[in-house]
């Protein structure tokens, strides 16, 4: 991408995060609210999880996330030091376990409205995961995190580490609106399962589309 363009597509990507967050989060504080009654009822304990972050540039941020573990929760880490949460986990509460699908994400609509992360990008690892990046890994810190990213909708938690890396790397090297669009599409499938139930070939079509422009098939 030509610096130009390159530059053009990050104030057109940054005025998106902004009306996008700002909006969803008028629009849906009703079901935050919900939400957050719920997570404060069903176990003791703050509504948010409050969990550093490494943003652009290395530089550390809170990242805002529904509570889904009992308070007090020890943190399992991978051998990478990224956080490991297991199928079935005893530390994962019951609303816990209905909004890890994405839900529990949504307070991270305020961390793209401070500007601290995008809604489309690599995930935002923990400092003690990004201690483990290669010089190569390091290139994730050059664009700004965000809530969904490539890894998120090839796969998720049922890729491997590797994997998400390298779907990682690839958006950074090719990020674009097109990109972004397919990503932010699939997202939508992600959330709406009845979508996906419906409309099996477009998001098929999304995916190999998004794996096109990532330079990854």
């Amino acid at each position: 991408m030509k610096q130009e363009v390159r530059f053009t597509f990050k104030i057109v990507k940054r005025v998106v995060d902004v009306v996008f967050s700002l909006a969803a989060l008028i629009f849906l504080l009703p079901v935050l609210i919900l939400i957050g009654v719920w997570v404060k009822l069903d176990s003791p304990g703050p509504v948010l999880y409050i969990s550093e972050r490494m943003g652009k540039a290395g530089r550390p941020f809170p990242l805002f996330k529904f509570r889904t573990m009992y308070h007090h929760s020890q943190p399992v880490r991978a051998a990478n030091g990224a956080y490991l949460v297991l199928e079935d986990d005893p530390r994962v509460t019951r609303i816990g376990r209905v909004l890890r699908v994405g839900l529990d994400e949504l307070p991270q609509l305020v961390n793209v409205l401070l500007g601290q992360i995008s809604l489309i990008g690599p995930r935002a690892d923990p400092p003690e995961a990004a201690a483990y990046y290669t010089s190569q890994e390091q290139k994730r810190l050059t664009i700004q995190p965000g809530i969904t990213g490539l890894a998120q909708v090839n796969g998720r938690t049922k890729i491997s580490l590797a994997q998400r890396r390298l779907y990682d790397l690839a958006y950074v090297e090719h990020a674009s609106p097109s990109l972004d669009a397919c990503i932010f599409l699939l997202t939508l499938f992600e959330l709406l399962p009845f979508l996906a139930h419906g409309g099996s070939r477009a998001q098929n079509y999304l995916i190999r589309t998004s794996q096109r422009l990532a330079a990854l098939v």
